[in-house]
């Protein structure tokens, strides 16, 4: 069953997908029905899932789910990747592709491999408070209180030791 995303609780789990390129209105417009219909007809062994997904920041797919309701499944994890899958090759982008990280640089999103991280702080292009999107966030209260947060104050701490 679709739920509007601002109305998930805050325990509600996420999953966080990180496309490739910015998607354009056009592409997003055109996927709300989509995504609609995915978070109306998922199910976990027959029960119907109280879900949503929506994009944000143009960039990011993220599916919520209320397990208050009925929890996901082996089977429906499955359903929702061949979904994101699915999305992957209408769009021709990449969202299951984990090797960079997203930061907000000058108000533009910059996506970077791990080496590039490293070179960008060397440059003094990113620090510390640098906003960063930390995909591996499991509830929808982790989402809206700490993505992005700053770089520092996130797993990538210890690239700012000095």
């Amino acid at each position: 069953m679709y739920v509007a995303f601002d109305r998930l609780p805050p325990r509600a789990r996420v999953w966080i997908y990180q496309a490739s390129r910015p998607l354009a209105e056009e592409e997003l417009m055109a996927l709300l029905p989509r995504l609609a219909a995915f978070a109306e007809e998922w199910t976990s062994h027959g029960r119907q899932l109280a879900a949503s997904a929506q994009f944000l920041h143009r960039q990011f797919l993220v599916i919520g789910l209320d397990e208050a309701v009925a929890g996901a499944s082996g089977c429906s994890i499955d359903a929702s990747v061949r979904f994101v899958q699915e999305l992957e090759q209408r769009l021709g982008v990449q969202l299951l592709e984990k090797s960079r990280m997203a930061f907000l640089v000058n108000g533009e999103l910059r996506q970077l491999t791990r080496r590039e991280l490293r070179e960008a702080i060397a440059a003094g292009e990113l620090g510390p408070d640098t906003p960063y999107f930390n995909n591996t966030l499991v509830t929808k209260q982790q989402l809206d209180e700490q993505w992005p947060a700053p770089a520092g104050q996130t797993w990538l701490a210890s690239y700012f030791a000095a």
